[in-house]
């Protein structure tokens, strides 16, 4: 009677306290340059090494730029930062994928595609999207600076376990939408705060049928839920997209591997604390129109009259759009757009620019927008390469940036001017969280190539 989450939490508990939280052995520790240097620090004022530095990998994607990559970067800030996960990682004797270095990328996309994350692991990072790798059928969890030292020195982590949630989606997606379309629908219908406490399993037909990138990005979307982390169970579609990647098991070690990964499924009477079930046909392409992720409509919605929103929520709905510059009942189709960004841990990976490539041939970048384009990989800005994405997009007047996690938040160069308006295929839509008063409206990639070539917010099925 096990769900899966149980299953790999138990396997890794190495004991429990009496009255207190459970020490948790952890596989995989990822590091970048934001929040890891007090934990270095710590760790080095105490005396310290690392207990298993062969299981922590490290590298900068937050504060990296996304142009001139070979020069020094000229934010003082973000230099230092850089400088001080590198010097770290020589110091401990870790792995460090550093700039330019064909490994390195944001760390939510790196992990996966090098085959870092694998079935049944526990692995944590000090960035709130670390639920990405649960894509991969891990138990995944962003964590604080202070527990990221507690993992340097140990290996282990001390947790309080959450509760468990099974998310069913039935039935097929309809042409043009796509897992992001499917995140924004779920955190429109939990709210931000609707599965707080929770680690996710999502389930289902739409699941089962998801490409890994889709999975990937539906499980990095399960904090703006509130979540603690979401996953789904490995199956043929993990297997394939794991193998052969660089450090997957090989030969006998890969498939021992997979026949233990193939029992990482909850059993058919595992009971959850809590079981939700929506249908794919409710959901269309849909955009944000507010300050938080579960702000969202469908693209052919209007945006909530006051009438809709409940009293006690009507002063932060007002606040919001107020911010955004929109109008209760409005509707966004038509609306005019300033920049596309298509990128980060969210939506930077292979397929997500073939989505947007798919809607850009044959036509041409909108006079009134600024694109970045910005691979979550050098291993993805490879494939763009190899697959002639890159030159369908430059004959569009699109160019493609290098890997970094760019305009998704304000801590590199890519910020988004005060008061402008973003298509943004990023994570949150908070204030400020591209740039100073600048205004996002979170998509899809397909919805965010549609307002690339038109200017203007559009429906990517009256393209496609």
């Amino acid at each position: 009677m096990n769900t899966l989450f149980d299953k790999i939490w138990d396997k890794h508990v190495v004991q429990m306290i009496s009255d207190g939280p459970i020490q948790l052995y952890i596989d995989r520790l990822y590091c970048h340059e934001v929040t890891s240097p007090q934990a270095f620090e710590g760790i080095r004022a105490r005396g310290l090494k690392c207990f298993r530095p062969n299981q922590i990998f490290c590298m900068p994607d937050h504060n990296t730029p996304t142009h001139d990559q070979d020069k020094p970067i000229a934010d003082p800030v973000s230099r230092k930062q850089v400088d001080t996960l590198k010097k770290n990682a020589e110091e401990f004797g870790l792995t460090y994928f550093g700039m330019m270095d064909s490994n390195n990328g944001i760390i939510h996309v790196v992990g996966p595609e090098k085959g870092l994350s694998l079935p049944g692991m526990t692995i944590v990072c000090g960035d709130s999207h670390t639920s990405t790798h649960g894509a991969v059928g891990a138990v995944a969890f962003g964590i604080g600076t202070s527990e990221v030292e507690m993992v340097l020195a140990s290996q282990c982590i001390m947790q309080q376990k959450p509760k468990s949630m099974r998310i069913t989606i039935n039935g097929k997606l309809a042409p043009c939408v796509t897992a992001k379309d499917v995140a924004l629908y779920l955190m429109h219908r939990l709210t931000t705060s609707g599965a707080t406490g929770y680690f996710v399993e999502y389930a289902g037909e739409v699941v089962r049928n998801m490409s890994m990138e889709g999975r990937l990005t539906l499980c990095n979307l399960s904090i703006e839920m509130g979540a603690r982390g979401g996953f789904v169970a490995p199956d043929d579609t993990t297997f394939a997209y794991l193998k052969g990647r660089g450090y997957a098991p090989k030969g006998k070690e890969w498939e021992k591997s997979v026949a233990y990964w193939r029992t990482l499924k909850s059993d058919d009477d595992a009971v959850f604390d809590r079981e939700l079930v929506f249908d794919a046909q409710d959901i269309e392409p849909r955009i944000t129109y507010g300050t938080n992720p579960g702000m969202g409509i469908g693209i052919s919605e209007s945006i909530p009259s006051t009438d809709e929103i409940p009293e006690n929520g009507k002063a932060g709905f007002m606040k919001a759009l107020d911010y955004m510059g929109f109008m209760p009942g409005e509707k966004l189709l038509g609306h005019p757009v300033d920049y596309v960004f298509l990128g980060a841990c969210t939506n930077g990976r292979i397929e997500d620019f073939r989505a947007f490539t798919s809607v850009v041939k044959g036509r041409r970048k909108a006079d009134n927008i600024v694109a970045w384009l910005v691979p979550g990989s050098w291993t993805v800005a490879r494939q763009i390469h190899e697959e002639g994405l890159d030159t369908v997009l430059n004959e569009a007047g699109f160019e493609i940036r290098q890997p970094g996690c760019s305009a998704c938040l304000a801590m590199n160069d890519d910020k988004i001017p005060a008061g402008a308006y973003a298509v943004s295929t990023s994570n949150r839509n908070f204030e400020g969280r591209q740039g100073i008063s600048a205004r996002t409206i979170l998509a899809s990639p397909l919805v965010a190539a549609a307002a690339a070539v038109t200017g203007v917010i559009t429906d990517p099925r009256v393209l496609i």
